[in-house]
């Protein structure tokens, strides 16, 4: 078996400038930056203003929350420490995620002191390009330091994490159940922790899929065939856009139709109102009326996506 070797690549020949190239890319890849830190970051928008300051990007966590983040692909210092503090005095942020190239130890003390005197959880990651031999530079960001488990906070976040966790496992096996008595759509997929579930819609890289949130609910379906140099995610979405009107009338009401600009993926998508997995006593309801609009969902988008030639 051949094993290849890891390669560091010198950030700046990835990222020639920290804004916009780094924070634009990161702006874009939240997803990312949420596998190493177990939040659910989202709508980040980049020089939002904290008095006379500029915070590099500003997010919302799961509960609407805002989140600052700050990066700085050079070594840590005590400037983007002190702007850390004001930006986050400043709008209030209930977290705070500074991203540097090469964290000094006295600023991974500082901020292990900070997540134990504060209600606010500081993390500290660290990024760097790595490849292959001949592969792609990719990013990879590795937690230093984040809120500390002796903190009343922390422990807050990670009891709420955790109970997120369970009650979306609960939602979605009393749902998974309901489902199997309307279609077999999802008949043969096990209930997750995860905040959407989703089976195949009979091409490839879509996916008719299942969401939930605190207090909403959706169907969708997602178009990402992954790496997507000749632009088939949008090619699909504007084949199935072209007969925009035709589906939306065999689902019966307006759909929400997301090309996702800034994004690979697209999205065909339908809000549910009703509630979402913090509602439990609204969880009969809420997934009656997800049933019915993934089952109207299928039967208005399954004609034109067997047509499909890209």
């Amino acid at each position: 078996m051949t094993i290849g070797r890891l390669q560091r690549v010198a950030l700046r020949e990835v990222w020639k400038r920290e804004d916009p190239d780094f924070t634009r890319w990161l702006q874009e890849n939240l997803d990312l930056l949420n596998e190493v830190i177990d939040l659910s970051l989202s709508g980040a928008e980049r020089e939002q203003p904290a008095g006379s300051f500029s915070v590099d990007l500003v997010a919302e966590d799961e509960g609407g929350n805002p989140v600052v983040i700050e990066n700085q692909l050079e070594k840590s210092d005590h400037d983007h420490l002190g702007k850390i503090i004001t930006y986050v005095a400043a709008i209030d942020a209930k977290a705070a995620v500074w991203i540097v190239a090469d964290p000094r130890p006295e600023h991974v003390g500082a901020v292990s002191w900070l997540n134990q005197s504060s209600p606010v959880a500081f993390y500290l990651l660290k990024v760097e390009a790595v490849k292959i031999e001949g592969s792609p530079a990719a990013p990879l960001l590795t937690l230093i330091v984040g809120p500390s488990e002796e903190t009343r906070g922390a422990g807050e976040t990670r009891k709420e994490l955790a109970e997120r966790y369970v009650i979306r496992h609960r939602f979605w096996t009393e749902f998974l159940e309901r489902a199997k008595e309307k279609t077999k759509l999802h008949s043969n997929i096990s209930p997750s922790q995860h905040n959407w579930i989703g089976t195949s819609a009979g091409q490839r890289g879509l996916g008719l899929n299942y969401g939930v949130r605190r207090h909403e609910a959706y169907v969708e379906l997602y178009i990402d065939r992954g790496k997507d140099e000749e632009g088939e995610n949008k090619v699909i979405f504007d084949t199935l856009a072209a007969s925009k009107d035709a589906i939306q009338g065999v689902f019966g009401e307006p759909l929400d139709w997301q090309p996702l600009e800034a994004k690979r993926a697209c999205r065909i998508t339908k809000e549910i109102g009703l509630g979402g997995y913090r509602d439990e006593a609204r969880w009969p309801a809420v997934h009656e009326a997800m049933i019915d609009a993934m089952i109207r969902l299928d039967r208005a988008l399954r004609p034109y996506i067997r047509k499909l030639q890209v």
